[in-house]
């Protein structure tokens, strides 16, 4: 979390989960008060964190404060902070990221996911609904609304982000996961020996898979669970340094194996090129790749790092059409054949209204609009422009 000390003597706490597409704006708010300087290099979190605090004073509280601010704020955010004897919580407008209420015996909990909630005992109670701001003390919680709620929660939460063990708007993940693999089977059917996921992410869908067409399901790669998410390390040796210390192939069960290998996704196809040379190396006889979401071709400026857009390995051909796209992913990638589940199956899976989703990385359509100040944003406007 952040932390501000408000002019007043006021402690302020702040944790964000998100991405603000006014950080611009706000920064600029936040400079002319004298709580910033030109060459603070500070993120929207702490710009948050800065106004937050400034406007408690003797008449003002932090929750009128975070009254004030919220509706200025833009973007995808789930907050929590506190005073020390307060604790507060809030939600974007849209619901783009998670929020859940829980309750503990003798307390109160708010967490991004419920199975944060099972680990620590405590009963779901709701999620905060977006546009909400709630306040939780020892005369127990009160509510308040800084704006309408208008639903476009991520897809991406149901297909990668969430754990498989959280419930998001009433849809368990795993459901949805098990629901999308089974739609890829039906889909996109493979001649195949042997189901196998990339770990852990994969897992769902490729049991869907093995379920719906009758291939064996087994475990082919083995995680070191100590290795963070590929896709988002910061640079091109890292994420293949990342994915030969993340998964090793177990040759005994794949030597001599047509494999359909289910992932979650593909973003800019270090995973996939990497695992399946490795694959092969291993003695791998053909190698069929289903992906449990359509090809990411479009940033995320909500909380995701999904780079620029020449860095989506969906852009690499210029064909726009998803035959054309896939046969190009294809071949960069390695694999005997490419598969990948439609933005409407997905959709479907998650059994939530098309109209209440962000699905912006796979359409390019971006419900909260985009970043002002921003290279990839920028990028973004002129290819959304060129199409029009």
């Amino acid at each position: 979390p952040m932390f501000r000390t408000s002019k007043h003597g006021q402690d302020v706490a702040l944790a964000h989960n998100g991405n603000l597409t006014n950080y611009l704006e706000l920064r600029s708010m936040a400079e002319e008060r004298g709580l910033i300087t030109a060459g603070d290099t500070s993120s929207d979190t702490a710009v948050m964190s800065a106004l937050l605090a400034d406007g408690v004073g003797d008449d003002n509280s932090i929750l009128e404060s975070a009254a004030r601010l919220l509706p200025d704020v833009h973007g995808a955010f789930s907050l929590t902070f506190t005073d020390g004897n307060t604790l507060y919580a809030a939600r974007d407008p849209h619901g783009v990221r998670p929020l859940v209420l829980g309750r503990l015996e003798r307390g109160w909990v708010v967490a991004s996911e419920t199975c944060a909630l099972d680990i620590v005992g405590a009963q779901f109670i709701r999620e905060i609904e977006p546009g909400e701001l709630i306040a939780i003390d020892e005369a127990g919680l009160r509510t308040q609304r800084f704006a309408e709620t208008k639903h476009k929660g991520c897809v991406f939460e149901y297909v990668y982000l969430a754990r498989p063990d959280s419930t998001i708007r009433g849809r368990n993940v795993n459901a949805t996961r098990l629901e999308i693999g089974k739609r890829l089977a039906q889909t996109h059917p493979a001649e195949g020996d042997l189901v196998i996921p990339v770990p852990e992410s994969g897992t769902p869908a490729a049991v869907g898979y093995a379920r719906e067409s009758g291939i064996p399901f087994g475990q082919g790669l083995v995680k070191n669970a100590y290795v963070q998410r590929t896709f988002i390390q910061p640079t091109q040796t890292l994420r293949q340094l990342g994915i030969r210390l993340k998964l090793n192939p177990l040759r005994e069960v794949i030597e001599g194996q047509r494999l359909v290998v289910v992932d979650d996704s593909i973003v800019r196809g270090n995973t996939q090129r990497a695992l399946i040379k490795m694959l092969r190396e291993a003695g791998a006889a053909e190698v069929h790749v289903r992906i449990a979401s359509p090809p990411v071709k479009w940033p995320c400026f909500y909380g995701i790092d999904f780079a620029s857009p020449a860095e989506l390995i969906a852009n690499i051909g210029g064909d726009d059409s998803l035959e054309g796209m896939t046969e190009t992913i294809r071949s960069a990638i390695g694999a005997d054949t490419l598969g990948f589940v439609s933005i409407d199956e997905m959709v479907a899976a998650t059994e939530q209204p098309a109209r209440q989703l962000c699905t912006a990385c796979f359409d390019g359509n971006y419900p909260l609009g985009l970043p002002q100040g921003n290279s990839n944003a920028d990028a973004v406007r002129t290819l959304l422009n060129s199409a029009e």
